[in-house]
């Protein structure tokens, strides 16, 4: 029996470079005893030393790997065992990562989906209470994460809160930003965050600001946002009155509820384009002419995402307005879809290109760009809440899943998506554009028709 000591819980290099070398020597999963620090093993003895990896090399498809990121974060200590029983059967089924039927995949599917909603949890519910420490003023949070996600949730928090200083504290462990430098602290408990402050009460008169009853789903609501949470969010201390007048004013207020719901929206989605015109997340915004936000209805079911605004675009600030734009227009009224009832916006909100001679020719916007952009998105999808996100082309699901797809492995079929609803990938007009052979324009263009026509149709 050989013993595999990983450094942490969430040590997904630890156990890849092991998981690799057995392979390697096609050392059996039933051979292999996975543990985590000074855990106690059945095992007598000192631990077992990793032999040489045999010359026999062998690949594995990339999805594996992004599906290794997310289980590892998981709290099943049966995890490292089971990826690494499925990385030996792909070494002979390079194709069994496909099959959604297999029940090794289909379970270590079901993990991930638990830790992107942990992260996911994480973003949406953990609340910051300001502290004055040593003469400076520092944010301290409090959150009980189900899975290992706190390391891997770091940089969404540094880049989102730059410019404070603040703790995020946790059972497992602390984290600690001063500007600067993050640096991680030991386990935590409750009793060491601090209680509310005057930012929770302006909070509340927000929060009860917006309440909407006519729109309350107490199921859903129970769903997405744990009980165990709330005592964490100031905004859940008003939960039970609100609701509890809420059905009886609903009848009364079918009728004026969404227009003033509408209103208050529309007015946080006016302030949220106003501050995104002053964005300076990344340096696209020295050589582009504006910001070009995202435009439609604040309470349209489907949003449509592209890459970034191209150079008609920059100079009109609106998404959609150039080649491109009326190639999409054509495909979603052949599709059967209202552009006018939709949300159109892009991944980048700047235009990234190469000045020559007079012209701008576009860039294609890098993992950065795509990362700092990712707040205005997020944002978007917070006020709108679509129930259908189309991705148009390869950015626009970057931006849409937080990883790396291709077109072909993802397109054509809805995804549900950790922070709610469903998402669908196909590609973006431009592609048909580039595309010097007519008959194979045809193709492709009928093949995004049908992609759009199908994503109205899952949201039916």
């Amino acid at each position: 029996m050989r013993v595999v000591t990983l450094t942490s819980e969430d040590d997904y290099e630890g156990w890849r470079d092991a998981a690799r070398a057995l392979a390697q020597g096609r050392v059996p999963p039933s051979e292999i005893l996975w543990q985590v620090g000074d855990a106690p093993t059945d095992l007598f003895g000192d631990e077992a030393v990793l032999e040489p990896a045999a010359p026999a090399a062998f690949r594995v498809p990339r999805a594996f790997l992004d599906l290794a990121q997310s289980v590892i974060l998981h709290s099943d200590p049966q995890r490292f065992a089971l990826l690494y029983t499925l990385l030996v059967g792909l070494i002979e089924q390079p194709r069994r990562i496909d099959d959604r039927a297999d029940p090794l995949v289909r379970r270590l599917e079901e993990m991930a989906k638990h830790v992107r909603r942990d992260i996911h949890k994480m973003r949406a519910f953990l609340r910051f209470r300001e502290v004055e420490d040593a003469g400076t003023v520092r944010f301290v949070a409090w959150f009980e994460p189900e899975h290992h996600i706190v390391r891997a949730n770091a940089r969404f928090f540094v880049d989102r809160f730059a410019a404070m200083h603040w703790s995020i504290l946790t059972p497992e462990l602390s984290l600690h930003w001063d500007g600067e430098t993050l640096a991680e602290g030991p386990p935590a408990t409750r009793a060491d965050a601090p209680e509310g402050d005057p930012i929770e009460e302006m909070w509340k008169t927000y929060y009860a600001s917006i309440f909407n009853p006519a729109r309350l789903k107490t199921g859903a609501m129970l769903k997405e946002m744990p009980k165990k949470y709330w005592k964490n969010m100031p905004e859940t201390a008003l939960v039970k009155e609100l609701v509890a007048g809420a059905r009886a004013r609903e009848t009364a207020m079918v009728q004026t509820a969404r227009d003033s719901v509408g209103g208050n929206i529309a007015g946080a989605w006016e302030a949220l384009r106003d501050e995104a015109k002053g964005c300076t997340r990344c340096h696209l915004h020295k050589p582009a002419t504006q910001t070009v936000f995202g435009e439609g209805p604040v309470d349209a079911r489907m949003l449509f995402m592209g890459e970034q605004p191209g150079d008609q675009e920059d100079l009109a600030a609106r998404p959609f307005v150039g080649p491109a734009g009326q190639m999409f227009d054509r495909a979603m009224a052949e599709a059967g879809i209202d552009r006018s009832g939709v949300y159109v916006t892009n991944a980048v909100k700047h235009f990234k290109f190469e000045p020559r001679g007079k012209r701008r020719i576009h860039a294609k916007p890098d993992g950065g760009e795509i990362s700092a952009c990712r707040w205005w998105y997020e944002q978007e999808r917070l006020l709108i809440k679509p129930e259908m996100t189309v991705a148009l082309g390869a950015t626009a699901a970057r931006q849409m899943l937080g990883k790396v797809v291709t077109i072909s492995g993802a397109r054509g079929r809805a995804i549900e998506l950790a922070e709610g609803g469903m998402g669908w990938v196909t590609v973006h007009p431009s592609f048909l554009l580039r595309l010097p052979d007519k008959t194979r324009v045809e193709e492709e263009y009928a093949a995004f028709v049908e992609d759009l026509k199908g994503a109205a149709k899952a949201l039916c």
